[in-house]
């Protein structure tokens, strides 16, 4: 069992390093968090806040401050690029709580990671971890200000690009999709054409789709326009600036409501959507990974922070009832095949969403009604109970 007097460093004060380090005090064991950024603040603009994730934010007692800030969708609902027409609707709402035993938040970004920060407390900013060195049975974060500090477990909540992620397994693992985002919030206002601004939407078209939903007081969508371009990624960043007029172009056809949200976002930029190859393995000795360290995948079903929060609340969990070496195997053992699998779905969804009208489109349509299938089988997962309950892996001899 691991007790008090494990030792954690978390390095990423982002959404899963928050959260982690929540849960874990929540089980008696002490955490520093370390980030590198001077001040805390959130990449993106929204969270689509499932049921899988929402469950963790009840169980840490941060429901009321979530639900205070957060829209609740209506519905799930998929329309036609063009004339706007529903294919196909899910309910959200109360029922969708009733059902999965947590609510769907929708929630900006930068006030999930507030209440997240509120609530641990001490955050050690500008903190940028150089290199990970095994001392013994211990490990030493060395930081670019010079300084050093030690501990029993060093987890890598630390994104993409992350710095732990070289220790544990060096691969070159990130492959693009052949699509680019571009995001924005857009008071529901400028989007007078609108259908249900109160329900998140999908609008599928040829080489494209748009997702969106309300956050906040609902008087804001956030946005999520997605095409087939450029074919090849080339620069470094997985971000470029780009004229206004060229995203407005690429949905000329489109709904009145797309081009109207479109049209109205200030943030001209396109992010390259990549994902991640499956890496050999998450735990080296003491050093573990977590997030999109780990498994950065598209974001077509949501779920980039509640596949984050549910790795945060497995590994404190395995951490709380086994000794180290088993807790880390126990973790990887959980969650790599449910991370795959959403990885796996998400990247199916991406060429599905971007159908031209026709044959294959109707067909896709049809398999739609079947949403309640996919909703159920992420939504309902419960990774803090199936932690808790899984039994440890037998000690080695």
């Amino acid at each position: 069992m691991a007790g008090t007097a494990l030792s954690v460093a978390i390095v990423g004060g982002g959404i899963g390093g928050l959260t982690l380090a929540l849960a874990l005090r929540q089980r008696g064991i002490g955490a520093e968090v370390y980030e590198r950024s001077a001040e805390l603040r959130e990449v993106g603009a929204a969270v689509a806040l499932a049921a899988n994730g929402s469950r963790v934010m009840q169980r840490l007692g941060l429901r009321d401050e979530l639900a205070a800030c957060s829209a609740v969708p209506t519905e799930l609902v998929y329309r036609h690029w063009r004339g706007g027409q529903r294919v196909v609707a899910f309910p959200i709402g109360d029922a969708y709580e009733k059902r999965f035993g947590g609510p769907y938040f929708g929630v900006h970004r930068a006030d999930l990671q507030r209440i997240l920060a509120d609530a641990w407390g001490k955050v050690h900013l500008g903190r940028q971890v150089t290199a990970v060195v095994a001392e013994g049975a211990r490990y030493r974060l060395e930081f670019a200000d010079g300084t050093s500090e030690t501990a029993d477990v060093v987890v890598g909540a630390d994104g993409v690009h992350s710095t732990v992620r070289a220790w544990v397994d060096d691969a070159s693992l990130a492959r693009y999709s052949g699509s680019s985002g571009f995001r924005g919030l857009v008071p529901v206002s400028r989007v007078p054409s609108l259908p249900d601004a109160g329900a998140m939407q999908f609008w599928m078209g040829p080489g494209g789709h748009l997702l969106h939903y309300a956050i906040g007081d609902g008087s804001v969508v956030n946005f999520l326009a997605v095409l087939d371009e450029p074919a090849e990624w080339a620069g470094a960043s997985w971000t470029e600036d780009i004229p206004r007029e060229r995203i407005e172009a690429a949905f000329e056809g489109w709904h009145p409501a797309v081009r109207e949200m479109v049209g109205a976002t200030t943030l001209h930029q396109r992010w390259g959507l990549f994902s991640q190859y499956p890496l050999n393995r998450w735990h080296r000795g003491g050093v573990v990974l977590l997030g999109d360290a780990a498994h950065a995948m598209l974001p077509h079903h949501g779920q980039g922070a509640n596949q984050t929060i549910e790795d945060a609340v497995t590994l404190a969990e395995c951490l709380a009832r086994d000794s180290l070496e088993t807790a880390l195997a126990r973790y990887e053992k959980l969650r790599r095949p449910r991370t795959r699998a959403v990885q796996r779905s998400s990247w199916v969804a991406n060429g599905l969403l971007h159908l031209p009208d026709g044959p294959d489109a109707d067909a896709r349509d049809v398999e739609l009604g079947r949403i309640g299938e996919t909703v159920e089988w992420i939504h309902s997962h419960d990774a803090g109970s199936l932690a808790s309950a899984s039994p440890p892996r037998a000690e080695s001899p």
